[in-house]
């Protein structure tokens, strides 16, 4: 990637701005948040998150006409780079700004970018994602979560499960079967519905880290207008699937930095435990360093490819970065030897390395199996048959 003067002019203002910034109150918050650790300081992360706002500096891939800066490619990789790079918290507002603004920029209609881009820039309004239920995670085109309309209201009924941040969130994407009858893909819509109703329950789930993110949703005549449908009506599923691409996007090369970080502290602690002198470990070390080049370079291709090469490309992304972290977790526990089996105090206190390997498990699991990954590949990019499905 050819970065020009200007775009070294926008790496430079960002970097200064960051720096400035995380001063006072929000100094503390260096490196809080992020997967198995959203329950970090949260009210804090939103204070920040809403500065970065007011500053114009949410939501910069977006054309300026919807609240965005207009940043180009470039300019969107470098802000995430300098972003992780600074040690700024993760960022509350992900759902929103990352996955959902970019959806309705591209399928949503004038009065739904109207109602709903303005608050999600201005960080006043959370998301979260309605897709997997209980008999439909990898198999997402399972869902039955239904959607009947009842005079100009959406009446949902059924359970979403790993539902990240539900109990913070606003609002809901929900991919509902609107069409009875209607089977696989055919038929879904893509509705956004509120959560602060009664028709909606939301329990936490307790994960392996002791934390809880993740959710269990349950819809029991939950309701929405008519018009908060994204697309047409029993056209979810390409929504749904170019949400999905989205957020396999240049947002993953800011989460690679955060990944560098870790494995430049953790070849530190080999340094300092002697493991860096066992050969195999020393070579493992390795390997994760060449795993994050491949990743950089990866991205960086999908993002200059057609629509249907992209969609098998961000599959391919999503292996390699659940893989790897997943590895580097188990890699830190051989290096830190029998120690890293004791908790660090009662009643199940889990220091960092702890509480990536336990939550890493599931990273490759949420946002898309490896296994399903692996068929888009083989029948998108490989033209192979495909899979027969129930």
């Amino acid at each position: 990637m050819q970065l020009t003067a200007e775009d070294e002019e926008f790496r430079g203002r960002i970097r200064d701005w960051l720096e400035t910034n995380l001063a006072g109150e929000f100094a503390r918050l260096r490196g809080l948040g992020g997967p198995g650790r959203e329950h970090e300081h949260f009210e804090q992360r939103l204070a920040w998150n809403r500065q970065l706002a007011a500053a114009g500096w949410t939501c910069i891939g977006w054309p300026a006409e919807y609240g965005g800066r207009g940043a180009t490619l470039a300019q969107q990789v470098i802000f995430h780079e300098e972003y992780a790079r600074s040690g700024a918290p993760a960022r509350v507002s992900h759902m929103g700004e990352e996955l959902l603004g970019p959806t309705l920029i591209a399928f949503g209609t004038p009065a739904q970018r109207e109602r709903f881009l303005p608050p999600i820039a201005a960080v006043h309004e959370l998301w979260c994602q309605g897709y997997s239920e209980p008999g439909a995670g990898s198999d997402l085109a399972s869902v039955s979560t239904s959607a009947v309309l009842d005079g100009d209201q959406w009446v949902i009924t059924g359970q979403k499960v790993w539902t990240s941040l539900a109990t913070v969130a606003d609002w809901c994407f929900v991919l509902a079967r609107t069409e009875p009858g209607s089977r696989r893909s055919a038929g879904l819509s893509y509705l956004l519905v509120p959560m602060n109703q009664p028709g909606i329950t939301v329990r936490p789930i307790r994960q392996l880290t002791g934390t809880s993110e993740f959710n269990e949703v349950f819809f029991n005549g939950a309701r929405t207008p008519s018009d908060m449908v994204v697309g047409d009506v029993g056209d979810g599923w390409r929504v749904a699937m170019a949400t999905l691409a989205i957020e396999r996007g240049v947002s993953t090369l800011g989460q690679q930095v955060g990944y560098r970080r870790e494995l430049e502290a953790l070849v530190d602690v080999a340094r300092q435990t002697g493991a860096a002198e066992d050969p195999l470990l020393r070579d493992k070390l390795a390997r994760a360093w060449i795993g994050l080049q491949v990743m950089r370079e990866q991205v960086l291709s999908m993002l200059d490819q057609d629509d249907a090469s992209a969609t098998a490309g961000a599959s391919v992304v999503k292996l390699l970065w659940s893989r790897w972290h997943r590895d580097l977790g188990e890699l830190a526990m051989r290096i830190i030897g029998p120690a890293s089996m004791v908790a660090q105090g009662p009643p199940y206190d889990l220091d960092d390395w702890q509480r990536l390997y336990l939550f890493s498990r599931a990273d490759t699991i949420y946002g898309g199996s490896q296994e399903i990954q692996l068929g888009i590949i083989a029948e998108r990019a490989l033209g192979l048959p495909r899979q027969a499905r129930p």
